[in-house]
């Protein structure tokens, strides 16, 4: 990769139009300053101050935060969230991104999902977080809602250059990504050859086909338990790689945290991943790596080139800490210079 390549490519990221259907949670944190000691009166518990809320769109919100930020042209939403408040947050966050929402479907019989993340206000890193709170749906979404998710993409699909796929809810069809969904994606990705279909998934992205797919290491070679510092080896994860790109007929993105993405086509490549020494928190570093890709993709990227693109990405947004993290198509120009300069030490 070039500068001028990578400008090249960067450049046509406002012309392109992206739908982005899945699990739409909002991100909640609570600021609690540890400094004000209060105590509940009928319990005696302590009763943490909350000083500051911050909320931003997250899991597929956070796909389309990247996209914004990345100077996507047209990006529409398509999902499911309730009749509530944090409903009410998620479409004024997601509107001040400038995206269309009328593909977010609103159901009283739903709960808007949410990461309420309750942390301290002095400790910026992953420590600082208290125990979360997590609302989700753990009742089957109802086939009327599901069929007007489909009804919602097959609006949008005529106008878009790239749909990504974001299936964060781990129990089966309990999310938007439910399997009468998968099975219609499968059959409108091959009907529209021109649009890049790319899905990530935090449990069943093995159950997906005709799209590209993007597992990390273990899922791609089904270790489900990972331990800490865990790796999958490269000769190890390059035959798993082409038995997923046998079954589901559609090139695999893998990711393996720091080493970077291994592609799959045409033979299982892996694509350098920059070294970040700086204290880092990880959460969204997938969604933002597939906002990048993508965009690359739909933009005339080959495989290894998207998955470098969502690399840079992802390195950039890794240092933000207690947010979810951005990049600007200026910083990832800039992040190329240091991902070159790493492959001239590797090499040395």
């Amino acid at each position: 990769m070039t500068k001028g390549r990578l400008k090249e490519l960067l450049d046509r990221f406002p012309t392109r139009r992206v739908a982005v259907i899945g699990d739409f949670f909002l991100d909640k944190y609570l600021d609690v300053d540890p400094g004000i000691v209060e105590h509940s009166v009928e319990s005696g518990k302590p009763a943490h101050q909350v000083v500051r809320i911050r909320h931003s769109p997250g899991a597929a919100g956070t796909v389309v935060q990247n996209l914004a930020s990345l100077g996507a042209g047209t990006i529409h939403t398509i999902g499911i969230v309730g009749h509530d408040g944090e409903a009410f947050d998620l479409f004024l966050d997601l509107q001040r991104l400038g995206c269309k929402t009328q593909g977010l479907l609103r159901s009283k019989d739903r709960m808007t999902p949410t990461y309420l993340k309750p942390r301290d206000l002095t400790d910026p890193e992953l420590s600082g977080e208290h125990a979360r709170y997590d609302t989700k749906n753990r009742t089957r979404t109802p086939l009327s809602l599901v069929r007007q998710v489909i009804a919602a993409l097959d609006a949008v699909l005529p106008e878009v250059d790239s749909v990504v796929i974001s299936d964060q809810v781990e129990m089966d069809d309990c999310g938007v990504i439910t399997s009468e969904v998968r099975g219609a994606l499968a059959d409108k990705a091959v009907k529209s050859p021109g649009v890049v279909f790319l899905a990530d998934s935090r449990t069943h992205i093995h159950e997906f086909r005709k799209v590209i797919i993007k597992p990390n290491q273990f899922e791609a070679v089904g270790r489900a338990a990972p331990r800490p510092g865990d790796e999958v080896a490269e000769k190890e994860l390059g035959e798993a790689m082409l038995r997923l790109r046998e079954v589901n007929q559609a090139p695999v993105l893998v990711t393996c945290g720091a080493r970077g993405m291994m592609v799959s086509d045409p033979t299982p490549t892996r694509v350098r991943g920059v070294v970040v020494t700086d204290k880092v928190d990880i959460t969204g570093a997938g969604d933002s790596s597939s906002a990048g890709a993508v965009l690359a993709l739909s933009s005339g990227a080959t495989l290894a080139e998207a998955a470098l693109i969502g690399n840079l990405v992802a390195s950039i947004t890794i240092q933000q800490l207690a947010t979810t993290g951005t990049a600007t198509r200026e910083r990832v120009l800039e992040r190329l210079e240091l991902w070159l300069a790493q492959g001239k030490e590797e090499n040395r």
